[in-house]
């Protein structure tokens, strides 16, 4: 701040009658301070709650500072000087919490992460925190959480590391273990089983918040989301990749159903970096499994396949058959999404054995519900069916709310395309009801469009518009480019079903460009097939020609029932097209979430 600007900041807050902007001492004081406010603040906060102080004797405790300062090596010796006649007049209690909180990995804190690092109750850390924050040393931006200003933060960890190393390392791994512990709690209303199938490391903390809840895990893991990943980061650097594994496998289900792909990606790279570090080879597998789930569910199939097929050769050597069968399973899912449906069909039976060999009765339901998905794109409409109310009743008798909308939902697919709409439409609706119950945004949009396909078939064209766009707009905040893209192309369906066929086209084409981008075969042909007929219903079939044999060269190397249907058109392409046959989806909610984490 301006120097005269400064001065009149330290008399309006020191609230000292008498003192003026333009007595030397004030001016010494806000010129030891450096002019920032916050030092100043922090001196006035002094001569406000120390009535025997004076001004003049201030300015020279504040000149005596600096020189201790200087042994510390601070940035700023004159703020750090203000930093430190504060810490002085703290408790000794008080000052060990304050020199702790300089470890805390992450931007913010509450009472429960102060009270692990101090190794107290939360009730303590919370009276404590209230008479730092008097002081001036924290703020407090939302209720019940904590923040250090950047200078402060860097004044404890240099008052910290006057401390012991063991005392300061016990402080560092019980706030890890904390955030693990209480990130394995929250995270299990997110996804089916824990991707971390080692013993967590540490301890669980004596007292954690309320996490009986989806709501309540939900808050906590979005309030702590950047803490996590600093405490990841942090785990990462300093030797304890345990923990480095463990949290982002904890806000795997989290992040995936709120669309936090960029995060997810850069913590399970860190964790990738250090399970190779230390030699854990099944931490290792675990993590590419994870990765693999992710690059998939992002649209990068080939780097989705790679880290997978690694994932699954560790899992091999080490001998460890839950983790095949969960890869087995991503495999499977990752095929069926590529068009490579035998591959797809062969990965979801090795599971399949797997998993009944060990009686793995969730397994087996996940394993059944990816069967289910292949069955179905390849026309075997009774052998799907059978499939989905297996895993259905297997995830219904073990309580498994996630995999019962999965199958509920991929149940309603089926229905709908053998034509019982009245049952589509009562699964899809359940399975909707599920997801938003368990506030899965992604698992909501793929129920969304699926059901927007049986309200168009059934003749109720606003309804599906409404629910389609709905979809595409969950998809993009998401960044889900499949769903994007299956999304378009059943906007163009409609388009066509209402002849708007320069919108379907529209439609279509921004659904090709995606699929294309990805490599998503399945629809790549579909949009094909689209723009094809768009061109068909005005009358012009030798525009519509290019399209749909593209169109047919891949339904014939992907298989299933998209090859016979082009070629009906391509033998009489007059035949009435406001009316098409709809081509297959995957209808599949994110298995990253609902899909089982190997064992």
């Amino acid at each position: 701040m301006p120097p005269r600007e400064a001065a009149a900041l330290l008399v309006r807050l020191a609230g000292r009658p008498g003192l003026q902007p333009g007595d030397a001492a004030v001016g010494e004081i806000t010129r030891r301070c450096g002019y920032l406010p916050l030092a100043i603040g922090l001196i006035a906060s002094q001569l406000r709650h120390h009535p025997a102080q004076t001004a003049e004797s201030l300015a020279a405790s504040l000149t005596a500072a600096a020189s201790r300062m200087e042994l510390m090596r601070a940035e700023n010796l004159s703020v750090a000087a203000a930093f430190d006649l504060s810490y002085r007049d703290l408790s000794p209690g008080q000052q060990r919490l304050f020199r702790r909180l300089g470890l805390i990995p992450g931007p913010t804190f509450d009472a429960y992460a102060a009270a692990a690092l101090d190794g107290t109750s939360p009730g303590q850390a919370r009276h404590r925190l209230d008479e730092l924050y008097d002081q001036h040393l924290i703020t407090e931006p939302a209720p019940g959480r904590f923040q250090l200003h950047d200078l402060l933060r860097e004044h404890a960890r240099a008052l910290a590391s006057t401390d012991d190393q063991a005392d300061r390392d016990a402080a560092a791994g019980r706030v890890l273990d904390y955030y693990l512990h209480t990130a394995l709690a929250a995270g299990r209303h997110f996804a089916r089983v824990s991707s971390y199938r080692q013993p967590p490391p540490g301890h669980p903390p004596a007292q954690a918040p309320d996490l009986s809840t989806l709501g309540q895990s939900a808050a906590w893991l979005e309030a702590e989301r950047a803490n996590l990943h600093a405490a990841a980061d942090y785990a990462a650097t300093s030797g304890r990749s345990r923990h480095a594994i463990a949290i982002p496998a904890a806000m795997r289900g989290f992040l995936a159903t709120r669309g936090h792909w960029d995060q997810s990606a850069a913590l399970h790279q860190s964790a990738l970096a250090a399970a190779r570090q230390a030699g854990d080879r099944l931490g290792e597998a675990d993590t590419l499994n994870m990765l693999g789930a992710l690059q998939r569910e992002t649209g990068d199939y080939l780097a989705a396949a790679a880290s997978l097929t690694q994932a699954l050769a560790l899992y091999r050597d080490v001998g460890d058959q839950p983790g095949r069968a969960g890869v087995l399973n991503e495999l499977g899912f990752l095929r069926t999404l590529t068009g490579e449906y035998p591959a797809a069909i062969a990965c979801h039976q090795q599971a399949l054995a797997l998993v009944r060999g060990r009686g793995d009765r969730l397994g087996q339901a996940c394993t059944l519900n990816g069967l289910g998905l292949v069955q179905h794109l390849t026309g075997d409409y009774p052998a799907a069916a059978a499939s989905q109310r297996q895993a259905l009743a297997l995830f219904g008798d073990l309580g498994d709310l996630p995999g019962q909308a999965q199958a509920l939902n991929d149940l309603g697919v089926i229905q709908q395309e053998t034509g019982d709409y009245p049952a589509a439409a009562a699964s899809q609706q359940q399975a909707l009801a599920l997801f938003g119950d368990l506030g899965n945004m992604l698992g909501q949009a793929y129920v969304l469009n699926d059901l927007g396909l049986v309200q168009q078939e059934t003749g109720d064209y606003p309804a599906a518009a409404a629910s389609h766009q709905q979809a595409l707009a969950l998809f993009g905040d998401l960044g889900n480019l499949l769903g994007q893209a299956e999304a378009l192309n059943r906007l163009g369906e409609l388009s066509l079903r209402t002849s708007a066929t320069g919108q379907a086209r529209d439609h279509h084409t921004r659904a090709l460009a995606i699929a294309r981008d990805i490599s998503a075969a399945p629809e790549e042909a579909r949009a094909l097939e689209g723009i094809g007929r768009s061109h068909l219903q005005e009358g012009n079939p030798s525009q519509a020609a290019a399209p749909l044999r593209q169109a047919l060269t891949i339904y014939q190397r992907i298989g299933g029932r998209g090859a016979q249907r082009v070629q009906e058109i391509l033998r009489d392409p007059r035949r009435p097209e406001s009316d098409p046959r709809l081509p297959e989806s995957t209808g599949q909610p994110d298995p990253d979430v609902t899909a089982p984490a190997p064992g």
